[in-house]
């Protein structure tokens, strides 16, 4: 089964990345699973199918831990890019058991309910300061002021990363999250490189200086850990700890442009959202269901599988369209319209099975944190500008969010 040519799928044409939703719903018209010969990958757009593989134990997100390279029929990445595959592959989004078993059960102690409320009052401190500023300046740069410095500081604040050193974070992690988009160039393969190698030569040093002197950060638990017999190399330490600070802050960062952006498109919802505060929570859950910051998923074919009649061969590659599946009208009544009294609403903007995302807790306090000294401190926020989107699909965001507050 192929994707017919005329389908309007094409991740790099900007109107496409502007809005997919309507190219989506195309494609769960077309079929449950179709081949997209410019990546070479299988797409699945429904919402069913999607929650069902992503818990499907004949995929995987390695296939290193079964297969060379040549025994998978693919080729081995070049040797230039390198540096970035280490860090990458350290990590334990791209483990499968029983390495990732190993990492995600350590790592798991620092995201334990009664941690991540611990966690709390310093996110809604924080963003009630973020906020205050915004509101002295009379408005500014939504996505630079708030969106962006509140979830870094947090997760900075989890792997004891020195406030001095803060502000390299976000574009090493920008650079190396270009890697996930779809067929990446090589100028973007490049500074990805340069990003791993940079943040793996501050993280080696960084832990060298917690084994000399450890504090109450993530990172000396995880040298701790290892101290004490629990097996985890120094590359596994830095990988986490890259894993942690990219996904820690990235989603969180675009769900918080891409709401306020669907809330200004939507003055109704706003409307209602600015009358009762208690909406916050399901908020939340709808706008990431509404236009998800992860708009796709991809794992490797271990072992030959059948979707609807048709085989899906060991070597091949899935990608799991999150957008789509959180507009299935099969699951979602009126998925186009934005509710934000939505109560049923089991969107995967988090995953699922052993990759859910461990940080989905801290997450939703974070924007929840955000929205709430928003509405409380600037209740007459507008737009002050059409936002620019960011020409990713994969990862998807805006530029920037200009807003004013009369």
């Amino acid at each position: 089964m192929a994707v017919p040519s005329d389908l309007a799928f094409d991740p790099w044409d900007p109107a496409f990345v502007a809005d997919p939703y309507p190219a989506y719903a195309e494609l769960r018209a077309q079929g449950r699973v179709l081949y997209y010969e410019p990546s070479d990958q299988w797409l699945v757009p429904r919402h069913a199918d999607v929650s069902a593989l992503l818990r499907d134990r004949r995929l995987g997100r390695t296939y290193q831990h079964r297969f060379t390279h040549e025994e998978f029929g693919r080729t081995a990445p070049p040797p230039e890019h390198e540096p970035f595959h280490v860090l990458n592959d350290h990590g334990m989004l791209d483990l499968e058991p029983p390495d990732h078993t190993r990492i995600r059960r350590l790592v798991s102690k620092a995201f334990t309910p009664r941690t991540v409320e611990r966690l709390k009052p310093y996110v809604h401190r924080l963003a009630g300061e973020l906020v205050a500023g915004l509101v002295e300046a009379g408005g500014g740069d939504l996505l630079a002021d708030v969106a962006e410095p509140l979830p870094v500081a947090v997760i900075a604040e989890m792997l004891g990363i020195p406030d001095a050193d803060r502000d390299r974070l976000r574009p090493w992690s920008a650079d190396i999250c270009g890697m996930y988009e779809l067929n990446p160039s090589e100028e973007t393969a490049a500074r990805a490189v340069r990003a791993s190698v940079e943040f793996t030569e501050y993280l080696r040093e960084l832990i060298a200086a917690r084994r000399k002197e450890p504090g109450e950060d993530l990172i000396s638990g995880l040298i701790a850990a290892h101290d004490e017999g629990d097996r985890l190399t120094e590359q596994e330490m830095i990988s986490t700890a890259v894993l942690l600070l990219n996904a820690g802050h990235e989603a969180t960062v675009n769900a918080t442009v891409n709401g306020w952006w669907a809330l200004f498109r939507n003055p109704d919802q706003l409307a209602a959202l600015r009358a009762d505060h208690s909406l916050v929570p399901s908020a939340v859950e709808e706008l990431m269901r509404y236009d998800t910051p992860l708009q796709l998923f991809e794992r490797w074919v271990l072992d030959e599988m059948e979707i609807d009649g048709t085989v899906i061969p060991r070597g091949a590659e899935i990608a799991m369209l999150f957008g789509s599946a959180n507009h299935d009208p099969e699951v979602f009544a009126d998925p186009g319209r934005l509710d934000l009294a939505r109560r049923d609403n089991p969107h995967i903007s988090f995953s699922a099975g052993i990759h859910y995302c461990i940080g989905a807790p801290l997450a939703r306090i974070e924007l929840a944190a955000s929205m709430t000294a928003l509405l409380e401190q600037a209740p007459t926020l507008s737009l002050a500008a059409e936002p620019e989107r960011k020409p990713n699909f994969v990862i998807r965001g805006l530029r920037g969010l200009n807003v004013e507050i009369r």
